[in-house]
């Protein structure tokens, strides 16, 4: 049984400059990323988004000057709601699980969104999870941002959830991130060691700050070359909101389809081709381009080390097919 609005708040975008093929539940998504596409549809199905106070279809591209008011309900969030969501089980035991999660999933309920998150699927899965963090959260220990797909690790008690919390916090727990890349990353590998903060004026945004950002490491490897894009291996040995994401900006070398940090919603074919886009096109990818592909960690009461992976989804590998197809790198390309 699903919450009932206790209230809704009004959140409101002034559309400065044009965008490229910005449908309008793409942009709400990307400005709203507690918020999953699917929740953002089905508002403006419901007529609770306007632009320039008229309601419109999911589908509406936004243009220089709309002004888009968004009804956003507000829930109680003192309970978790069950439900019955299909989740993707690497490994499970008494203590612990590995998710697979897919992207476009929301990881906990946040910003008054309290359904069809990560947190509850696993409400309805598990008859206990760690609390450590609040009922909200219940089971997190560490989470990925909501178009970001991969490998999670999710806590059931709460003496090995503290366990596995000081491991992240001394920096024990290894992982991997693989992503696609705009343009031709210069060195085969490296440090990027930037201090990270909200962004002085986009509060959905991160930035480096060296100001007041705190302290963020990542070390890329590069996996593959193409023409005007690169395929690398990330290792994050912080974990700050964004990181991956605002340390590959920083370079110069946004993730690919990274609306918020590259301005590109999605990747078309016809983008591969340098080609004129076609009316209907279809993308071959419509959210960044990153997979958490690796972690490995210390399993405190089976006393041994483990490790796991996944394979990243279709999107992402149709996007290395494409490119190895379209865009090889030889030597001496520039």
């Amino acid at each position: 049984m699903q919450q009932e609005a206790l209230e809704v708040k009004e959140v409101t975008f002034d559309i400065k400059r044009m965008f490229e093929d910005k449908r309008i539940d793409r942009y709400l998504a990307s400005r709203l990323p507690d918020y999953s596409r699917t929740f953002i549809q089905k508002l403006v199905k419901e007529g609770n988004v306007l632009v320039n106070g008229r309601t419109v279809k999911s589908s509406y591209d936004i243009q220089k000057g709309d002004f888009i008011s968004v009804q956003l309900p507000v829930f109680e969030e003192s309970k978790i709601v069950p439900e019955d969501i299909p989740l993707d089980i690497v490994y499970e035991d008494d203590y612990l699980m590995l998710i697979n999660k897919p992207y476009d999933m929301v990881v906990h309920p946040a910003g008054g969104h309290p359904s069809g998150t990560l947190v509850n699927a696993l409400a309805f899965h598990c008859q206990n999870l760690s609390q450590v963090n609040g009922p909200l959260k219940a089971g997190i220990v560490h989470r990925l941002d909501r178009d970001t797909s991969g490998i999670m690790l999710v806590i059931k008690s709460d003496a090995v959830h503290s366990h596995i919390a000081m491991q992240f916090e001394k920096r024990y727990i290894k992982k991997e991130y693989i992503a696609i890349v705009e343009g031709e990353v210069k060195f085969d590998s490296d440090e990027i060691h930037l201090p990270i903060g909200r962004h002085k004026n986009e509060r959905q945004k991160m930035a480096v700050r060296r100001d007041i950002g705190k302290e963020a490491i990542s070390i890329y490897e590069v996996i593959e070359r193409f023409r005007g894009y690169t395929l690398v291996k990330i290792m994050p040995k912080t974990g700050r909101t964004h990181q991956i994401r605002v340390h590959m900006r920083s370079l110069g070398h946004p993730v690919v389809a990274d609306f918020m940090y590259s301005n590109l919603e999605a990747c078309y074919l016809s983008d591969l081709l340098q080609k004129e886009r076609e009316h209907g096109e279809v993308p071959i990818i419509e959210r960044q381009a990153l997979h958490a592909h690796r972690i490995e960690f210390f399993h405190p009461i089976q006393n041994r080390k483990m490790e796991f992976h996944v394979d990243p989804p279709e999107d992402i590998s149709c996007l290395v097919k494409a490119l190895r197809e379209i865009r090889p790198y030889r030597n001496g390309d520039n």
